[in-house]
This record gives C-alpha cells, sequence and structure tokens, in this order.
C-alpha cells in the first residue's frame, strides 16, 4: 500500500539518467481542473511512474495510476464511486513543434526550465480517463425508468410523409 506523497515538482531528465522508479500518492483535491469536470473530490490517486529511455533514445515516462472518484450519475445527477485506471506513456519534449515527431504510443508531455509538474501530469491523466458518462443500477437510481420517460409515445409511421413531389403533381395537375 502507497503511503508516500509524489513531490510536486521534478527534474524528469535526471530520472530518466539514473532509470528511477517513483510511487506515491497525489491528493485528488488539489486537482482543480478535474473538479470543475466531475465536481470536487477526497482521497488519493495512487500513482506509480518510470523514467526511462526507450530504445530509439526518446526519453519517456511510462505510469499507472489508480483513484476512486465520485461521478455524477447522468440520470440522477447525484455521485457515485467510479474506479479509475490507467496506464500511459508520455514523451518528454521541450517545445510544441517535437511532438509531432513523438510516435502514436507516447503522448507529449512539456518540460520547461528542465522541470516537470507531476500534479499537472497526473491530473491530465485522470481527466482523459474519466468515462463518458456513468449512471447507477436502475435499482439504485433515484430516478425511475418512468420518471425519464418524456411522455406518450407518437405512433409516427401511422400517418404517411408528405412527398416533398406532391406540389408538384398538384401543378401538373396528376393525382
Amino acid at each position: 500500500m502507497l503511503t508516500s506523497r509524489l513531490p510536486g515538482r521534478v527534474e524528469p531528465y535526471k530520472l530518466v539518467a539514473r532509470a528511477e522508479h517513483l510511487e506515491g500518492l497525489v491528493a485528488l483535491a488539489e486537482m482543480a481542473r478535474l473538479a470543475e469536470e466531475v465536481g470536487a473530490q477526497s482521497g488519493d490517486a495512487q500513482v506509480w511512474l518510470d523514467f526511462a529511455i526507450d530504445p530509439q533514445g526518446r526519453r519517456e515516462i511510462r505510469g499507472h495510476l489508480k483513484a476512486e472518484l465520485q461521478l455524477p450519475c447522468r440520470r440522477c445527477l447525484e455521485p457515485m464511486v467510479h474506479q479509475v485506471e490507467s496506464d500511459f506513456r508520455l514523451g518528454m519534449i521541450t517545445s510544441d513543434a517535437l511532438a509531432a515527431e513523438l510516435p502514436s504510443t507516447h503522448e507529449p508531455v512539456l518540460v520547461e526550465n528542465e522541470q516537470l509538474n507531476l500534479l499537472a501530469v497526473v491530473e491530465d491523466e485522470l481527466i482523459l480517463s474519466l468515462p463518458q458518462g456513468v449512471y447507477h443500477d436502475e435499482a439504485e437510481c433515484s430516478v425511475s425508468r418512468d420518471q425519464l420517460n418524456s411522455g406518450e409515445a407518437t405512433d409516427a409511421s401511422a400517418s404517411t410523409p408528405a412527398s416533398p413531389f406532391d406540389v408538384l403533381r398538384q401543378i401538373k395537375g396528376k393525382p
């Protein structure tokens, strides 16, 4: 079980040179952009990071994260617990122009002044790992199926749609 906190900023080139492995916790309450997406969170994200040089000589970070988030149910908007887990591979770049040179297996991460903000990296990965929508089971949701129905169903197939050529038939005098 992880108990130590990850540092907020690191010098990634030094970590790559030593092929370092970091693991620790990051407080979810410190993630403002995540809170904007899904609401305020509590608890910690568990993060494992390996700094290395890939066979092509690129500096990379391989990571895995796990967090338990409170996400709003799309039916009733009440929070529900959802486990988010992600594996990622980041290629370190010093400018946006270098991002195009990375293979599709790597996501770019911008290293400025030889410093990397680990909190921002973890937050980005959490946001990218969010599901499109989460729903309670129907039995657990406070909104029933009847409440979701928008009214009586109209039978659209009962009436034949008017043809756009009906006007032309009338002008030509054809039935």
